[in-house]
């Protein structure tokens, strides 16, 4: 069961929770920005430290360095037969940039998901979140500017897939399997096709 899709909503609305259950559902491998620059931020390397310069003041990563990153994981070949890119794109921007890798690659998406949270159960599972971590990315000042970053660069991107027929917008509050399985009747469609 082959699925090409994106999955993306605010920050805190459990995309990175549901995408991997997803993956493990469609059998696709979940390719997660945020995973790749946390682990780049722990170990410390050039690129990690580039990362903390901007999420430390709840800006999000340039688009080049996200982009290149992101056609690189593409390329490798347990991407070929499907992916679920979890977070990415982020702006109209990266949706060109996407959609270039993708024609070279003559794989188009399947569909694309919006989780939809209200903004103030996010702020309250990433407080919650930054306790239990100990993140210092998530005070509360700096969650609200992302969700107010998030308004302005990525939800545009809800259009320009409505656009093209390809948009699921799904409930991420709730129960985690409720939520789940709202999901996989939403992508249910796509695979299908």
């Amino acid at each position: 069961m082959s699925v090409r899709l994106v999955l993306f909503g605010p920050p805190g609305a459990g995309k990175g929770t549901q995408a991997a259950r997803l993956s493990e559902h469609f059998s696709v491998p979940a390719i997660s920005t945020g995973d790749i620059f946390r682990a780049n931020v722990a170990g410390d390397t050039e690129l990690g430290r580039k990362v903390v310069a901007y999420t430390s003041r709840g800006a999000l990563v340039p688009d080049e360095l996200t982009d290149d990153l992101v056609r690189d994981r593409l390329s490798k070949p347990d991407a070929a037969e499907g992916f679920l890119l979890d977070g990415y794109p982020r702006n109209v921007a990266q949706v060109g940039a996407l959609d270039e890798t993708l024609a070279d690659a003559g794989t188009p998406l399947d569909v694309v998901v919006e989780i939809t949270a209200d903004a103030e159960v996010v702020v309250g599972r990433l407080l919650k979140r930054a306790t239990i971590e100990r993140r210092v990315d998530d005070t509360e000042d700096v969650i609200r500017h992302r969700l107010d970053v998030y308004a302005e660069q990525t939800a545009p991107i809800a259009k320009v897939y409505a656009d093209r027929g390809i948009l699921v917008q799904v409930d991420g509050i709730g129960d985690l399997d409720e939520v789940t399985g709202r999901l996989v009747r939403a992508i249910a469609p796509a695979v299908a096709r």
